[in-house]
């Protein structure tokens, strides 16, 4: 049990750390959520900051969901008796957790759409490849971000219960089902926090790139 709980808190403390309140009041002076949508995320450090702090805070909250999968890794190879899958989702469950609710930044963070792609890279880098190509067309189609992030959410669990390879930790004889809890949960926790923009969208008032946030 021990190492679960351990597993739980490195991984909430990582997606805690809000790269894009960070950026943006290095390179502006101000805090992102006090602009824009008010969303501490790319999207509005894009809109708020600029390109170049858009671009790092994408990279860094990516890599914030590839660290935490590699430290539950490492750590289920080195606990032998350990359930390496349930690390693995442990951990990706807590670092989207922390980057939505940040113990270090007044517990009001992003959405968690990049740090989820960091997650499914590290969990499943076909499944990954998948949703972001998915979510890069539906975005350039409609400019707008938050409905691909919606259908990736959508997508994940869709596909664990088809595709049985390429999972970075699967049991042999296990299969892709396996995650399937795991993915549900995360699209919840994603869906959860776009929940104004799929009111907006269903309302035809949803933000797209390029335009002033209303």
């Amino acid at each position: 049990m021990t190492v679960y709980i351990i597993i739980l808190i490195i991984a909430y403390a990582i997606g805690s750390v809000n790269f894009s309140v960070i950026f943006s009041k290095k390179f502006a002076g101000f805090d992102v959520r006090e602009k824009g949508s008010g969303n501490a995320g790319t999207t509005n450090v894009l809109r708020s900051v600029g390109k170049g702090a858009a671009a790092l805070t994408l990279i860094c909250d990516i890599l914030k969901g590839v660290i935490a999968i590699s430290i539950a890794i490492i750590i289920g190879n080195i606990a032998k008796d350990s359930n390496k899958e349930l690390l693995v989702q442990i951990a990706g469950i807590a670092v989207v957790v922390g980057h939505t609710f940040p113990i270090f930044f007044g517990f009001k963070g992003g959405k968690g759409v990049a740090t989820s792609l960091g997650i499914l890279l590290m969990s499943n880098w076909q499944i990954g490849l998948i949703c972001l190509v998915f979510a890069l067309v539906l975005m350039i189609l409609t400019r707008m971000v938050s409905l691909g992030s919606c259908a990736v959410a959508v997508l994940f669990p869709v596909l664990t219960l088809f595709i049985n390879d390429n999972y970075t930790v699967l049991t042999e004889g296990k299969s892709g089902n396996t995650y399937f809890i795991y993915s549900v949960i995360l699209a919840i926790i994603v869906l959860f926090n776009h929940r104004t923009n799929i009111k907006r969208m269903l309302n035809g008032e949803e933000n797209k790139l390029g335009e002033k946030v209303k």
